[in-house]
């Protein structure tokens, strides 16, 4: 008789989180927490998250406060009063892991700092983001996704060599920052399973801003400051224009470079030595990318994939919205259909990580503004009476 298979389970099934952050780094880090299994509760003041208030085309909600807020329960509190202060603590006592994004000071100043919640929960793993760290001189200006670009020398590398500054639009050092939060939480977690005991864990936006460019930031002893820091490939990896549209192809190893000479219909720069290596190609930019536009010139962006197929890496520029339907994203199931109680039905991204043969939660809206305020607290001990009476003191919503 074959032996029982254990029973698969998510990772941070049984972790309760509660998320104080607002914007995205916190919140969608929390979210991926929620994705491992974690049941995560979003804490927002009476005026909401902040992101809620951001343009979109929705207009009962933000669609970046959806995309970003996802598989989480709502709860207003208030903690600017005393009684909301102890409706967070009383949360805090069952759970494992508090995640928030106010500046260094503020949470002492709530009654929420580390110390004070470690002498009540010595469990918790407390996770901080902050924008410059917790130190320094700027650990107090306020930190946004775009100002940490151009502050860390994004900006300037994602322009031409010489011309104007570029923002890289996505909130790309945020979501980093958030995959920051989730790992090192999870790290956490797996040393309290050791010791039994919480820890602080800091994550800030400098950090997330300079470890992406961490093959950019090194310098060896004697080497001026001033050097090349430019991790593209000379212009022949990059997007180029076709008879309609535009390809990206990656051309960097030798295999790659004398096959996209041979599809493209010019097999003798594949065997000129001159150009057989990265460095080369890059020297030769001026000469090569003409020749290489005019042959790509012969076929529409779309024709060019399937000549190329999965022998040369590339891809014509898509939409977004693309996305929803492709059949890579169908079949790996990255897409949900999800039901707001405001917005109705929606589709939006989900599972960022898969985990073996544990069956994915299943994703859920996020909150519409305090939607699960009552649930929660009641599941905490309250009676509707004690509800009743901290929202007409309007502690929660």
């Amino acid at each position: 008789m074959a032996a029982a298979q254990p029973e698969q389970r998510l990772p941070l099934a049984g972790i309760r989180v509660l998320d104080l952050s607002a914007y995205i780094a916190g919140p969608y880090g929390c979210t991926q927490l929620a994705d491992m299994g974690a049941e995560v509760i979003k804490v927002e003041p009476p005026a909401g998250d902040n992101l809620r208030k951001y343009p979109s085309t929705l207009e009962a909600e933000s669609r970046a406060f959806l995309g970003v807020n996802r598989s989480k329960r709502g709860i207003v509190i208030d903690l600017k009063q005393v009684d909301g202060l102890a409706v967070l603590q009383k949360l805090v006592d069952s759970a494992d892991v508090l995640v928030h994004n106010f500046r260094p000071g503020v949470p002492e100043r709530l009654g929420i700092g580390y110390e004070q919640l470690k002498q009540r929960r010595p469990q918790l793993v407390y996770c901080a983001v902050t924008g410059y760290g917790e130190n320094g001189p700027m650990k107090d200006n306020a930190g946004y996704d775009q100002v940490l670009q151009t502050f860390t020398g994004i900006c300037t590398l994602q322009g031409p060599a010489g011309g104007d500054p570029q923002i890289v639009y996505g909130s790309v050092v945020d979501y980093y920052a958030a995959a920051l939060v989730a790992s090192g939480v999870t790290a956490a977690l797996f040393e309290r399973s050791r010791s039994g005991q919480g820890q602080y864990v800091g994550v800030s936006l400098l950090r997330s801003a300079l470890a992406m460019q961490s093959a950019r930031l090194i310098k060896a002893d004697g080497e001026p400051l001033n050097v090349g820091r430019d991790m593209r490939s000379g212009g022949i990896t990059g997007i180029h224009p076709a008879k309609e549209g535009y390809i990206y192809l990656s051309a960097n190893t030798a295999h790659f470079w004398t096959t996209l000479c041979e599809r493209v219909g010019l097999p003798e720069l594949a065997g000129d030595e001159r150009y057989d290596t990265v460095r080369k190609r890059a020297e030769h930019a001026d000469a090569l990318i003409p020749k290489l536009r005019a042959a790509l010139s012969a076929r529409t962006a779309h024709e060019w994939e399937t000549v190329f197929g999965s022998d040369v890496p590339c891809s014509a520029a898509r939409q977004l919205e693309e996305m929803f339907e492709h059949p890579q994203v169908r079949a790996e199931n990255m897409m949900a259909t999800m039901s707001h109680p405001v917005v109705g039905s929606y589709q939006g991204f989900t599972e960022v990580v898969k985990f073996g043969n544990a069956a994915a939660p299943a994703p859920f809206a996020a909150p519409a503004l305090g939607q699960h305020s009552d649930q929660i607290l009641a599941a905490n001990g309250y009676s509707a009476e004690e509800i009743s009476r901290l929202r007409a003191l309007g502690v929660i919503r």
